[in-house]
């Protein structure tokens, strides 16, 4: 099994540094993104407090490496956001390893507007402290730091929103940019998060380090999208999950996804009644919650069988991979094409049921012991 996991992630992390070292890398520390991180550099001294933002399933592996320069800097708080997608236990587990090193730590989800708050609420108490005495009028400065795809925007978004409707200010409401796609930020914006004292956000550009890190961070990396999925393939990261899924307890909760229930759900969802172009539409719909339940019940039901008995008959990961491969073509009813056609779009569907947390929430990352 190791073998085998180990094998993806080499593969991965050798795609990966293959186009890093490229003079034509889109992605990879490209000038603007040097530009970026001077810029950040620069203002790092000038703030208030920095807010490094890292990716709640992988806390070390999305850690801003740039920030290590600033090592005598104490005013800053790790924020490990998307924790909705992550083990909640665990999440738990790397804040209290993180005050444990000296370090503010806080798990928020940028579009849970009540954890938002509880993080407003953190962040205004957190800054009592910085306010000059001579100056009580003094605006508090916050920057957002960290790598690509970690929801820095998202979350200035989301602080600017509720932090203005608190505050009861009129006004239009400014927004940064959001995408899925890693790097989109390309400047440095102000929102105003907070009055009384006045708090401002800075959302920064996203920054990757200049030297390509080792091969099991950039497959983390690569999973959960801080990567663009043309510099590794789908297929190579559905593989990848794939064989984090099999590997862990995660899809052993989904034991209760009987066919009885399936069906059930597709029929409660509204198919009996709609047309039959409607019809193709959902059954293609991935994201359809009958669709979703579909693939945990195939996913359970296909590790299971191995792991009661192809285990026995030496049968090794990679088969089971290629056996849940061939059971989601299926589940989300795909059309009649090429086999490798077929296998690029389950494994687009697959990564972005995972993204999204519908198979399952994990931490990557293990608490250091």
């Amino acid at each position: 099994m190791a073998v085998v996991m180990d094998s993806l992630i080499q593969n991965i992390g050798k795609a990966v540094k293959a186009l890093a070292k490229s003079r034509s890398s889109e992605w990879w520390y490209t000038p603007h993104m040097a530009a970026a991180s001077r810029a950040i550099t620069e203002r790092i001294p000038l703030v208030d407090l920095v807010l490094e933002v890292r990716d709640a399933r992988i806390p070390l592996s999305s850690e801003c490496l740039e920030l290590r320069k600033f090592q005598s800097f104490s005013n800053r708080i790790i924020v490990l956001n998307k924790m909705d997608l992550a083990n909640r236990s665990q999440t738990k587990e790397w804040i209290r390893f993180l005050e444990e090193q000296n370090c503010m730590a806080f798990g928020v989800n940028a579009h849970n507007k009540e954890n938002i708050k509880e993080f407003l609420n953190f962040l205004q108490a957190s800054v009592r402290n910085l306010r000059t005495k001579d100056d009580p009028s003094h605006a508090i400065t916050l920057m957002l730091v960290g790598i690509p795809n970690v929801g820095k925007s998202a979350l200035a978004n989301s602080l600017h929103l509720v932090g203005r409707i608190a505050a009861a200010e009129k006004g239009k409401l400014k927004h940064s940019g959001v995408s899925s796609v890693p790097g989109e930020t390309k400047t440095i914006s102000s929102l105003k998060i907070a009055s009384h004292p006045n708090i401002y956000v800075l959302d920064t550009p996203s920054i990757l380090p200049p030297v390509v890190i080792e091969d099991e961070v950039c497959s983390k990396l690569a999973l959960t999208g801080a990567i663009n999925d043309t510099a590794v393939g789908e297929i190579k990261l559905a593989e990848y999950f794939l064989s984090i899924l099999s590997l862990s307890d995660e899809y052993k909760k989904w034991e209760k996804f009987s066919i009885f229930e399936t069906r059930r759900a597709s029929t409660h969802g509204g198919i009996a009644s709609l047309s039959k172009r409607q019809k193709g539409q959902h059954l293609t719909d991935h994201t359809r919650d009958f669709i979703v339940n579909n693939a945990r019940r195939t996913l359970f039901d296909t590790v299971s069988s191995f792991s009661s008995t192809s285990m026995g008959n030496g049968v090794d990961l990679a088969r089971l991979i290629e056996d849940e491969f061939e059971a989601l073509l299926k589940v989300f009813n795909l059309p009649l094409e090429s086999p490798e056609s077929n296998y690029v779009r389950v494994a687009a569907k697959l990564l972005n049921l995972y993204r999204t947390g519908r198979l399952g929430h994990y931490t990557l990352d293990p608490v250091p012991k």
